[in-house]
């Protein structure tokens, strides 16, 4: 028998990885040893019981303290010292920057995700002077980079920022198995849901003034997510006043899909949705922001409906145009974003295409 080899993935979130990736994960334990290192617990038990082993590395995900990112880079280096991986594979900015920089350094071979670009490249000056020279030296050896939209791609080329190789697919795909079709509800209700962590960037705002001009006793706006940014105090007062219900944070989010009318996507940038994706799976209809990792998952007026990011008016028109449409029509919608997703977003073909480059790079002398 074969040696096994070992993977070690570097990633900003267990939870995350588990939830998205946890397809491939699987795969590469088929074949080899795999080690993840993350910075949080949430599917620990779950993923060691599939025979990963979880190493725990400290990331302030949103932090720019240079002396954090230090700590960082040397607790990368030093886990690459003394595991030998046969290959690295690095998901989200920083495990992009510095796993990618460490294991370049250390002629170990790598493969790196580009899960979205925030709004680093939206800024000027030396900022972004900064982000390229460090996103080049990241992925400058990667053997392959996996981009999840175009223009994210796109991005990359214009500035020269580019490995070894790149490749597209459509985000982390979609469990159709686990975010089965569920008729549409019949109650008589409109639950429009926002999934995602609570942030300024995720369209919060716009949100809560769409919830405050079109609530009443039959149309509801929910929260499911952890609240990231300062706006605690705020939720909970309108949830005093009926104007939103906070779900928290939770693991499992079908059930929450299966209940709603509509979820709501209201991003100023992705890599690809999750949410859009497992709301569409799911057979419910989309309102979701016109950008890049948002506009490939769903097809407007027949899925879903979109609204420029930021511009809580047009927000508020799109989810009219949902509100005017009878039960019917609403089921239809879903039903045919269920089917989008079958024939473009099975995570299969995303984990597929990840197994390929992963043996190609491993079988290179």
């Amino acid at each position: 028998m074969a040696e096994r080899k070992r993977v070690l993935i570097l990633a900003n979130s267990l939870g995350g990885l588990y939830d998205f990736r946890n397809e491939f994960v699987v795969a590469l334990l088929r074949e080899n040893e795999v080690y993840v290192s993350v910075p949080d617990e949430v599917r620990k038990e779950e993923i060691c019981a599939e025979g990963a082993q979880v190493i725990h590395t400290d990331i302030n995900r949103r932090g720019v303290n240079p002396l954090q990112d230090i700590r960082l880079y040397l607790a990368y280096r030093r886990l690459m010292r003394e595991l030998k991986p046969d290959i690295v594979v690095t998901y989200t900015i920083k495990p992009n920057i510095y796993g990618g920089f460490c294991a370049r350094r250390l002629h170990i071979p790598y493969i790196s995700t580009i899960t979205g670009l925030g709004g680093a490249f939206d800024r000027n000056g030396l900022f972004v002077r900064l982000i390229v020279g460090m996103y080049r030296a990241g992925v400058k050896n990667a053997g392959c980079v996996f981009f999840q939209n175009a223009e994210n791609r796109d991005i990359f080329r214009s500035y020269h920022i580019a490995g070894k190789g790149e490749r597209l697919v459509m985000g982390s795909g979609v469990n159709l198995s686990r975010h089965p079709f569920v008729p549409y509800p019949e109650n008589g209700e409109t639950r429009f849901l926002y999934v995602g962590r609570v942030m300024r960037e995720r369209g919060i705002l716009e949100f809560i003034e769409a919830a405050k001009a079109l609530h009443s006793d039959k149309v509801f706006f929910d929260i499911l997510g952890a609240c990231d940014e300062d706006y605690q105090d705020m939720l909970d007062a309108l949830e005093r006043e009926g104007v939103v219900r906070q779900l928290g944070f939770h693991t499992d989010v079908h059930p929450y899909l299966a209940q709603a009318s509509a979820v709501v996507v209201a991003s100023f940038h992705e890599g690809m949705s999750n949410s859009l994706i497992e709301a569409a799976a799911t057979g419910r209809p989309v309102i979701a922001s016109n950008i890049s990792g948002c506009m490939e998952a769903f097809e407007e007026g027949r899925t879903g409906f979109g609204f420029t990011p930021g511009h809580a008016d047009e927000l508020i028109a799109a989810l009219k145009k949902f509100l005017s449409l009878s039960p019917e029509e609403r089921g239809r919608m879903g039903r045919a974003g269920r089917e989008k997703m079958e024939r473009e977003f099975d995570r299969e073909h995303v984990t597929a295409a990840y197994m390929e480059e992963v043996h190609r790079i491993m079988q290179q002398p």
